[in-house]
């Protein structure tokens, strides 16, 4: 009887025993996993959240020189130093290549601080390039990438 006693609470020590070193070893693995699953989500929802739209478009043929105005029309806003960072393209079809910031192109908020382009708020890309058609009618081709992912693209006519 005591035999079974004492082969019971050995047995019952090991499990409880098996059972936190098991909850040791999972326990980190599901906080990784999660905190992982949250951040994901999170940086999707900006995504998801952040939308501009080209609102409007001129380049001079005289001056090498383009005039782009996006609209925020997503419902978050996007800080300066993203714009800074964003990608922008430029040039004739067939033949734009990436320009850089701020040597080829700057760009102003228009409606609030300058720290942060709010939904609503405007901005003007101007950028110059020698790869902007030397002819006036021809066809400019123009595309946003922000860090985020959001891109944006158009193509619009050259002026004088």
């Amino acid at each position: 009887m005591s035999s079974e006693t004492i082969t019971t609470a050995i047995l019952l020590i090991g499990a409880v025993i098996a059972a936190g070193v098991l909850v040791n070893a999972i326990f980190p693995i599901i906080y990784t996993i999660s905190d992982t699953a949250g951040s994901t989500s999170h940086a999707v929802d900006r995504q998801v959240r952040t939308d501009v739209k080209v609102i409007n478009t001129f380049a001079s043929v005289e001056n090498q020189n383009a005039k782009i105005w996006l609209k925020n029309v997503g419902s978050v806003r996007i800080a300066a130093n993203d714009l800074d960072s964003a990608d922008i393209f430029l040039g004739k079809i067939g033949d734009f290549d990436r320009i850089s910031y701020p040597g080829d192109w700057t760009f102003t908020i228009l409606d609030g601080g300058p720290d942060y382009w709010q939904p609503g708020a405007t901005v003007r890309i101007d950028a110059t390039t020698n790869l902007l058609p030397d002819t006036s009618g021809d066809v400019v081709y123009f595309q946003i990438v922000l860090p985020g992912g959001t891109v944006r693209s158009t193509e619009f006519t050259a002026g004088a």
